[in-house]
């Protein structure tokens, strides 16, 4: 047991673990704790014995797969969990599993000089037929031993590598590896041994658990196996001698993105292997394959990673297998997923009611050029990604229709899966406020959106003469809006406490409206007369204009009282960062993107909630000020896990199903094809810049390059034509055979460069 202090109180447990758990408080819950551990009540115990953990089953942890995979240091207990595992049934503890773990002490490399019992290859090897004490039984594991290699995988051997020497002959055919680099790979055998060999015993075959290196026992998933950097020279040292003669070898690497291959080959003894980096699945790499799913998972750019490996010499792929790995696994593994969670989710929603849900539109470029918009409903009770729409600007006519058609999408979206909504939160835009209505959907308005279009007039006419007051009540008027939408109950207390707003700045602070006749605020006598508006001043009568006209008031009446789309935000945050508006994307790459953000945002959205800790900041604006700042918790990424699990669990299998559900999505048809294409060398020719020296280009006969010179008379404006003088040395010696191109050019229609 792990040296800290605790021991766990079951009887003869002895379980390496370094998790324990205290005896919990609830009744029921400790009164099953005691029978586990004494088969009876005791009248007296202490109430700080421990459990660990390895009398729990795996269903019994809430962060199994954080502690599996490295991101929590111990686990933790789901509420009302009670161990009922014997300690005949202990689960030792691993770095990232529950498993139990040999290593094998064979080493295919070892020289001959020291002989061990677990030198797999040794000079008797080479005598007469007696059986070697190594490792020669095909374990259904990873092995740490070079060149040993999980069995059951489907490469072309050229021999089976056993401790016998071979001659070389004839190689055998091997499977297509799909072509990832310019160099050419050629056989890869197979290292595992036949157990069906005349010299296999396995009662020879020696192991030993150690804490440094464990294996599992039971076969592990590839894609959760530890990896390292190797370097060329340190691994290329250990094929250098032959294992059987100790003589110098002859060492041929081949490399395919990650993936390197070995051939030895003894040219004294003729001995020969073949030794692989890493597993290979058909005539897929099982590295290639996984550098490409974590990179695409964690929303991080390929060519910028390509850029950190070049740096440390480190050999990778192209972006084109990075492209097809995307196409054909990773792709369809994050729509089926999100499919799965989604559907989950709507079933869910489909069974409760007074469902409000929050809509907000983004656009991948500001202004109205964009591409694509991605139209986002959240449910603002549990902040969780509901559904998200991506839309071309292409199949619309136009980014203006981006919101409304993408509100349809989603509403029809929930109304498929049996969701009745009773309330949905959006912006104040004018072709949403008409098509909810015409489907008698009730429709709150988002504060801050209205609060936003208030504080741009309000800006603008504090600019205005006399009306420089209207800025030092700006702040308290917005935070009036806020306070008028969230402290009522019906739409009249709405919208008397929003117009009381007219009767306070007048230092007047009793109403006619029966609804609220009164501030609620103390009374207090104001020694400073010039901070209050004037009855009848003109920065009065423009202010009430701005805040007490028909639409501002339907409006007010439509605020929403409690939840805000301003979560949406934040999500809109995570979306940066797996698809950065600088970066163009294809739709369904696009799309997956977004489903990454949804899945990481809806993982961390809720954390759990604990002892509120800040740290102290002083900020250049406080000039010597502080402040403070709560410390957010990290994120967790267990959503990488589930969809790594996708890819070599479901999708790496049979890929064909998924990449059908994609085809299945209907893209719209991208503009430049639409258009024709000239070719390059037409191209070419008819560019021009302003260094160019093309003999047949006049600088001067070119409208861009005429500055104009503008006379405005009554009823008509001439211009006069003068060449807008070159401002490099190349084109100074054209500058006087274009001067006669303006001659008879004095007056034409104004344009004004």
């Amino acid at each position: 047991m792990a040296d800290h202090g605790y021991k766990c109180y079951v009887p003869g447990c002895a379980g390496d673990v370094s998790t324990f758990h205290t005896l919990p408080t609830e009744e029921n819950c400790q009164q099953a704790w005691l029978m586990f551990i004494y088969n009876r009540i005791p009248k007296q115990f202490n109430s700080k014995l421990f459990v660990c953990s390895a009398h729990f089953t795996t269903d019994c942890f809430s962060n199994l797969g954080q502690y599996q995979a490295g991101f929590a240091q111990r686990l933790m207990l789901k509420k009302g969990a009670i161990p009922t595992k014997l300690p005949l049934q202990l689960l030792p503890q691993a770095s990232t599993s529950l498993l139990l773990h040999t290593k094998d002490v064979g080493c295919q490399t070892d020289g001959p000089i020291v002989l061990t019992e677990a030198t797999q290859l040794s000079l008797n090897t080479m005598m007469s037929h007696l059986q070697s004490k190594g490792v020669q039984v095909t374990v259904p594991s990873q092995s740490v031993s070079v060149g040993t290699t999980t069995t059951g995988m489907p490469w072309s051997t050229i021999q089976p590598f056993t401790s016998t020497p071979v001659k070389a002959g004839r190689p055998a055919k091997r499977p297509r590896v799909e072509l990832e680099e310019d160099m050419k790979i050629g056989n890869v055998s197979s290292l595992a041994t036949d157990p069906q060999d005349s010299i296999y015993d396995p009662a020879q075959s020696v192991a030993t658990e150690t804490e440094s290196s464990r294996v599992s026992a039971t076969s592990l998933p590839f894609h959760k196996d530890a990896k390292f950097i190797v370097f060329e020279k340190c691994l290329l040292s250990l094929f250098e001698s032959c294992p059987v003669c100790t003589k110098a070898c002859n060492v041929h690497p081949r490399r395919r993105g990650t993936f390197v291959a070995i051939d030895q080959k003894c040219p004294h003894c003729e001995f020969f292997r073949q030794w692989r980096s890493q597993p290979v699945i058909g005539s897929t790499p099982v590295g290639n394959l996984q550098l490409s799913a974590a990179i695409f998972f964690s929303g991080v750019s390929f060519p910028k990673m390509q850029k950190v490996f070049r740096a440390m010499y480190l050999k990778t792929h192209t972006y084109d297998a990075f492209r097809r790995h995307a196409r054909t696994y990773l792709e369809p593994a994050i729509i089926h997923k999100w499919n799965e969670d989604q559907n989950l989710q709507l079933h869910n929603l489909s069974q409760s009611k007074n469902l409000i849900l929050g809509g907000y539109m983004r656009s991948d470029s500001p202004g109205h050029s964009a591409k694509y918009g991605c139209y986002t409903m959240m449910d603002v009770q549990t902040n969780n990604i509901v559904d998200i729409q991506l839309l071309q600007n292409s199949e619309l006519g136009g980014s203006y229709h981006m919101e409304k058609d993408g509100l349809r999408r989603s509403l029809d979206r929930l109304e498929e899966s049996g969701v009745k909504l009773d309330c949905i939160v959006t912006d104040r835009h004018p072709q949403i406020q008409k098509f909810l209505k015409d489907r008698k959907i009730i429709h709150c308005y988002d504060v801050w959106h209205m609060a936003k279009g208030l504080s741009k007039k309000m800006e603008k006419l504090s600019r205005e003469k006399d009306c420089s007051l209207v800025k030092k009540w700006h702040k308290s008027i917005i935070n009036h809006l806020y306070w008028s939408a969230t402290s009522s109950e019906s739409e009249p207390e709405k919208l008397a406490k929003w117009t009381s707003i007219i009767n306070h700045i007048q230092d007047i602070h009793s109403h006619t409206d029966p609804a609220f006749p009164r501030c609620q605020h103390e009374q207090k006598l104001s020694k400073d007369h010039n901070k209050w508006f004037q009855p009848g001043s003109r920065a009065l009568k423009r202010l009430h204009k701005v805040l007490i006209n028909k639409r501002v008031l339907s409006d007010v009446e439509k605020l929403s009282p409690h939840y805000q789309t301003s979560i949406v935000e934040s999500f809109y945050k995570a979306i940066s960062h797996f698809a950065p508006k600088n970066i163009v994307f294809p739709f369904i790459g696009m799309l997956c993107r977004l489903y990454l953000a949804a899945m990481h945002f809806n993982e961390n959205v809720v954390q759990p909630q604990g002892k509120l800790v800040h740290k102290l900041l002083f900020p250049k604006a406080k000039k010597g000020g502080q402040t403070i700042k709560p410390v957010k918790t990290e994120p967790t990424f267990c959503y990488v896990i589930n969809l790594m699990d996708c890819v070599f669990e479901e999708v790496f299998r049979d890929p064909l199903p998924y990449v059908d559900a994609i085809q299945r999505i209907p893209v719209s048809h991208y503009l430049s094809p639409q258009h024709d294409r000239p070719s390059t060398e037409k191209a070419i020719a008819e560019h021009v810049s302003c260094f160019s020296l093309n003999p047949n280009y006049c600088p001067a006969a070119s409208e861009n390059s005429l500055r104009m010179r503008s006379t405005t008379h009554v009823g008509m404006t001439t211009s006069t034509l003068r060449p807008r003088k070159p401002q490099h040395q190349l084109t100074n010696h054209l500058w006087a055979k274009c001067l006669h191109c303006l001659q008879g050019q004095t007056e034409r229609k104004a344009h004004i460069l």
